[in-house]
């Protein structure tokens, strides 16, 4: 078994493309060897600011000889068929076997060398790589991010001849452009290219790359008594900017930190690429920045971590002179501005959001225990820094600057805080608001996102969502069950609709989609949370069997679905399951040839079998204790009650003919197991329960 090592050196390759790239080359490579019958031990790729590299370990020296035996026509089907599976298989027709009426092809091929098939897969691998934005350079035809310089290939330390548009195969690659030797290096394998790479001050790994920022930013931190501010997304990108990242800690004047911290951070992190630093124990950033270099200066970094403090200065400057300006301003002026800014051309203007988000926000506050004046307040104000010059040049500060322009304007702590914090939770790792009035404002904001777009049928379709509805679903699932809202989405969801179809629109708006979609953004999150998804459907849809909708309470659908899961983890709830189930199929049986027969079941019949007397009282006695335990929201005690039909079940089914000969016999036992699934049916719907 042999190394396959593969190298396309290019120019520099944007950071955020590279972790893609690897990916890419990964799946590209695999799926074109495998498809030529090859097999190996391990794959890696690696990408950084100016190559991509694919290695891998135990490869055979040629694909396998080949014996296939394709099925083709009967021999009975019309000529043209046979033309079809001749051409198909390139033989004649005397070449076919016959086998029972149907005609086969016998095919055999001699297997390929391995660097045949590379040399054709990197080839067709380059010409089809799936760059977000690619060029061609010179008088080529190829198509890349950036010029390609060499491709390396080798296998088993030989290097695998060929060319693409003119660039030839080899075994030679490039160190540092600076800091390296100064002259191209031959290899001979993976070990070899990855040592005298890092000779050549190349780390080919981004996690190397990340390891060795992080380590270099804190200890230049630690020795002026600093702590570096954690940035896994800056991180991130300042890993593929560097071949040989070296962190350079500079000084930043102390009159920018009058700023808020998040308009000082994310300057120096967007346009500079700076991580900011703070002193230990103490809260707010330190006048200071780290910039990693892709160079060891001989002076340490001096002068270019002077350098690099005028560029941000010059930036500090500019938020400085926003800051100083909308505070000028102010939210009557930058809320008047939203009333010619288009949200949807089906939605209106961002006033007419802000309008519709303010008295939802005022219907929702009482679910969460928040003051209606104040939410109705911060909704008001909340898109209002959209306008302003500071979220104009920054839009990742949006809600963030509100939330400052708003205290500075004498407004209270929890409209201030509604207001910077009511886009939360945007994804999964995010926060999620606890403070009622953040709550109130947050969910209508994003119920009003999908009342909206599900009335104008922009529904998220496949794996296409250009409003991010999953999102914003998904946000309010987390603020209601976090703050144990008691909120029923379907009816506020209406009423909101009801607002929009009088200054907007028409169409009709159907709840039970918005429900259904909740309830499918609740399993996911539940599934990742560990939750088997079908216990979510059962517990949504047993509302549905006795009141003829869906429950739509996400507090009350998780606690239950956590006291059925628990229950279900029991020897009862198992055994019972089970038991349901052959209820189930019977009673499915019997209503394939017509209604069930109602009514109560009848006890002291003669010859009347005790399991089945036992049954039905266990039954009655199961209706009345779930029932109340249901009432009271005690759903372990719901579930309690149902344990003890288990035994009665059990021996029912061991002991008792439901298909009795005798008429009255069968249909006294039909009944009795249909109130058994009635009263499992109160609890939750078993038939929905896989198992």
């Amino acid at each position: 078994m042999s190394q396959l090592l593969l190298e396309i050196f290019s120019e520099e390759i944007p950071a955020r493309m590279q972790p893609g790239a690897a990916r890419d080359l990964e799946r590209m490579a695999s799926d074109r060897l495998k498809a030529a019958g090859l097999t190996w031990d391990a794959l890696t790729t690696y990408a950084g600011p100016r190559r991509l590299t694919l290695v891998i370990d135990g490869l055979p020296a040629a694909t396998p000889d080949r014996n296939e035996e394709l099925k083709g026509p009967k021999t009975s089907a019309p000529a043209r068929a046979l033309e079809g599976f001749l051409r198909k298989t390139g033989l004649t027709q005397d070449q076919l076997v016959e086998r029972d009426g149907v005609w086969f092809a016998e095919i055999s091929s001699k297997g390929r060398a391995t660097t045949e098939v590379v040399a054709e897969s990197v080839d067709d691998i380059i010409r089809h790589f799936p760059w977000p934005k690619s060029m061609r350079w010179g008088t080529g035809t190829l198509r890349w991010v950036r010029p390609i310089k060499r491709i390396l290939a080798l296998f088993d330390g030989a290097v695998i001849p060929f060319e693409v548009d003119g660039i030839q195969s080899g075994d030679v690659t490039e160190g540092h452009r600076f800091m390296g030797a100064g002259q191209p290096f031959a290899v001979t394998d993976f070990a070899d290219y990855r040592t005298k790479l890092e000779r050549n001050f190349v780390l080919l790994d981004a996690a190397d790359r990340k390891l060795r920022i992080l380590e270099g930013a804190r200890a230049v931190c630690a020795a002026k008594g600093l702590a570096l501010v954690d940035d896994d997304g800056l991180l991130d990108e300042v890993s593929g900017l560097a071949e040989w990242p070296t962190p350079i800690l500079g000084d930043m004047d102390p009159q920018f930190l009058a700023l808020p911290p998040e308009v000082v951070q994310l300057s120096m992190k967007v346009h500079q690429k700076y991580f900011a630093v703070r002193e230990p124990g103490k809260d707010g950033l330190a006048p200071h920045f780290v910039v990693v270099a892709n160079v060891e200066a001989t002076d340490g970094g001096q002068a270019l971590a002077a350098g690099n403090a005028k560029v941000l200065s010059a930036r500090l400057s500019d938020a400085e002179f926003f800051w100083t300006e909308d505070q000028k301003v102010g939210f009557d002026a930058w809320n008047a501005k939203l009333k010619d800014v288009t949200f949807h051309a089906k939605l209106g203007t961002l006033a007419e959001r802000v309008d519709r988000i303010a008295a939802l926000a005022r219907e929702i506050a009482p679910l969460v225990g928040a003051d209606p004046a104040q939410a109705e307040q911060a909704a008001r104000l909340s898109k209002a820094d959209l306008a302003s010059g500071m979220v104009g040049e920054f839009p990742e500060l949006q809600g963030i600057m509100g939330g400052y322009y708003a205290r500075l304007a004498g407004q209270p702590d929890a409209v201030a805080d509604a207001i910077r914090d009511h886009y939360k939770p945007q994804g999964p790792g995010d926060t999620v608001p606890t403070a009622p009035v953040t709550v109130a404002v947050a969910m209508a904001e994003k119920l009003d996102t999908l009342v909206g777009f599900f009335a104008i049928d922009e529904k998220p379709t496949g794996s296409k969502d250009p409003y991010a509805l999953r999102r914003a679903a998904l946000g309010v699932i987390r603020l209601v069950l976090a703050a144990e809202a008691r909120v029923h989405l379907s009816e506020v969801a209406s009423r909101h609709a009801e607002l929009l179809a009088q200054g907007l629109y028409h169409q009709a708006f159907a709840s039970i989609e918005l429900q259904s979609f909740f309830a499918d953004r609740l399993k996911v999150m539940l599934k990742e949370g560990g939750a088997r998804y079908d216990l979510v459907d059962a517990i949504v849809e047993t509302k549905k069997l006795s009141e003829g909708q869906a429950d739509d309470d996400l507090v009350r659908i998780v606690r239950r679905v956590e006291a059925l899961a628990a229950f279900l983890a029991t020897d009862d709830g198992a055994n019972l399951l089970a038991g349901y189930k052959r209820a189930a199929q019977l009673l499915k049986a019997e209503e394939k040839k017509g209604p069930l027969p109602q009514g109560t079941v009848a006890t002291g019949l003669p010859n009347q079998p005790a399991e089945e007397t036992a049954l039905a009282f266990a039954a009655a006695a199961a209706a009345s204790a779930v029932d109340a335990a249901l009432e009271a929201e005690d759903f372990a005690a719901a579930m309690t009650a149902l344990a003890r039909l288990r035994a009665p079940v059990d021996a029912f089914f061991t002991a008792v003919m439901v298909n009795s000969d005798v008429a009255e016999e069968r249909e006294n036992r039909l009944k009795l197991l249909g109130q058994v699934r009635g009263v499992m049916n109160r609890v939750a719907d078993f038939g929905q329960i896989a198992g």
